[in-house]
């Protein structure tokens, strides 16, 4: 609770956000399994380079610099202010629904 109280005094604190996909394919389509391994390697680090966030996920940097992009553009990644990248949350929720027409 002191967090909280905290955070809304100052305006400062933990990054919160809903992320929403048109259709579950869109879904698949921004987060797809490489993406995933590069949220899951930033998940809790420092900003990282992108030439790093590639070393830990042992990809090649043109490839991972793309799919960085892709969750730049997504909001699930930022650009950190002294360069470099950073997953700014706490964790991902994915959920949706699927259930008869």
């Amino acid at each position: 609770m002191a967090d909280f109280v905290e955070s809304w005094k100052t305006g400062k604190g933990h990054k919160a956000a809903r992320i929403s996909f048109a259709t579950p394919e869109l879904l698949w389509a921004v987060l797809t399994a490489k993406r995933w391994e590069i949220l899951k390697a930033l998940c809790g680090a420092t900003p990282v380079s992108i030439r790093e966030a590639a070393r830990r996920v042992g990809r090649d940097v043109k490839a991972v610099h793309g799919d960085v992009t892709a969750l730049l553009n997504a909001g699930l990644l930022d650009r950190a202010e002294g360069g470099g990248v950073e997953f700014p949350y706490e964790a991902i929720k994915v959920q949706f629904l699927l259930q008869a027409a």
